[in-house]
């Protein structure tokens, strides 16, 4: 008996194996048929094209389009790499060829302007953040890919590039005729604010960078122990796009004692690289710090401004940056062309994403000019992340993505809900007149010329 219940309970454990394993080869086939019928559809589209449309058609210019389409949907920074770019890519090029100077993405399809790199052509020219580059040489920007219009500003050194430019509050196009060069980047400018501050500035994260603020740190702390000794660290990461991993990592190992740095989460987020503290090396621990960020400070300037935020090391201030926190590899597909994906993100030491949310700072202050800060207080052009046509449009959103999209689309709604209301009284009181009761205004002698 008690070997017939065995027997029954054996039978039994091998028919829900049997049966788990029929339901899971379903799940897998129901999830391959779903991808051959999407493929089928894609196939029926281009058969209905190849064989109605009015004109004879290249049938591989149509596949690279569509690939093309399918990696912008993912997020800005994928993109599929034909011969030509995957080859610029592989090859060492013959020569030196000059550049702008500046970080740009597409929104909507325009190219913007996240940041003119300091003392570069474009920057000296007078190019801004948020300016949007709609021509070239006088040929539109509109239908070429991010690499593309790349492509179409670098050239040989000191030959010339005319871009027209369209900015917010300035009528028509503003045509710049700027001077390409060898973009060669002083990476690091430190000086020393009212005898005792010590302020360093990171234009870019370049090789040695870390080392260029060891120097300038150590110079300047000489300097003002001639006048009572230094008192705190201005590190001002403004308006910086960011660059080497490694370098973010030995800079905030200056200002960190132990500890994580950043993380990448990839799609399985057991399988994570995380970055710690050098212990080895230069340390400026004892003074206080603080970190100057904007709409433009991006990558390795917010994985930095991050970790010092999460250990408490300093105060952030400023505003909020610009949230590209993801990473991306080249992949080969074969010999001649590739893609560039994302396969991973940034986390902050206590686990906060980067991507598309930012660096939010402890103490907010707005852009200003001049003296007086309300009066001159101007309206944010900074281009961030999150305003990016498909910013990871592709993948599945996650309950807190969802919560963080309502919450900033509420807050879009409210602001331009006050933005018109602020519009129509002003269009109203031009139209009664204006300022017709103005001399009936109380005399303020300072307002008297």
């Amino acid at each position: 008996m008690k070997s017939l219940k065995t027997t029954l309970v054996v039978l039994t454990l091998c028919l829900i194996t049997i049966s788990s394993g029929f339901y899971g080869t379903k799940s897998v086939l129901a999830a391959t048929k779903s991808r051959f019928e999407k493929l089928e559809l894609f196939n029926k589209v281009l058969f209905l094209i190849e064989s109605q449309y009015y004109r004879t058609v290249d049938t591989e210019k149509l596949v690279q389009g569509a690939i093309n389409g399918m990696m912008q949907a993912l997020d800005p920074h994928s993109a599929y790499l034909n011969k030509d770019v995957f080859q610029k890519m592989q090859e060492d090029t013959q020569g030196e060829f000059g550049g702008l100077g500046i970080e740009v993405t597409q929104k909507d399809g325009v190219l913007v302007v996240i940041t003119p790199i300091e003392d570069t052509p474009a920057h000296k020219a007078g190019v801004k953040p948020g300016d949007r580059i709609v021509e070239i040489n006088h040929e539109s920007t509109i239908g070429l890919t991010l690499e593309q219009a790349v492509e179409k500003m670098r050239g040989k050194s000191n030959s010339k590039v005319l871009v027209g430019i369209v900015r917010a509050g300035v009528e028509g196009v503003k045509q710049y005729t700027i001077k390409r060069e060898i973009i060669k980047i002083r990476a690091v400018k430190s000086y020393l604010i009212k005898n005792n501050f010590l302020l360093v500035r990171l234009i870019q994260f370049q090789r040695n960078g870390h080392k260029s603020i060891e120097k300038a740190i150590k110079r300047l702390v000489k300097k003002a122990k001639k006048h009572g000794g230094a008192k705190g660290i201005i590190l001002d990461l403004r308006s910086n796009p960011g660059g080497l991993l490694d370098e973010a990592v030995d800079i905030s190992s200056i200002f960190l004692s132990e500890g994580t740095v950043v993380s990448t989460e990839g799609r399985d987020p057991k399988n994570k690289e995380i970055r710690y503290v050098k212990k080895t090396g230069f340390k400026a621990l004892d003074l206080p710090l603080v970190v100057l960020i904007n709409g433009a400070s991006a990558s390795a300037s917010e994985i930095v401004a991050g970790a010092i935020q999460d250990h408490g090391r300093g105060i952030i201030m400023g505003t909020q940056s610009f949230g590209k926190g993801s990473v991306q590899t080249v992949a080969k597909i074969d010999d001649i062309q590739g893609v560039k994906l994302t396969i991973a993100q940034y986390m902050t030491p206590k686990g906060r994403k980067i991507q598309a949310i930012g660096i939010k700072p402890d103490v907010i202050i707005e852009e200003a000019e001049g003296e007086w800060l309300d009066s001159n207080k101007k309206i944010s052009r900074y281009i961030r992340e999150v305003d990016l046509k498909n910013h990871l449009n592709a993948t599945i959103e996650t309950k807190q993505e969802k919560l963080d999209r309502e919450k900033r689309e509420k807050k879009e709604r409210i602001e331009r809900t006050a933005r018109i209301k602020k519009l129509r009284k002003l269009k109203q009181s031009k139209s009664e007149g204006g300022d017709k009761d103005y001399i009936y205004k109380k005399y303020e002698p300072k307002s008297d010329y």
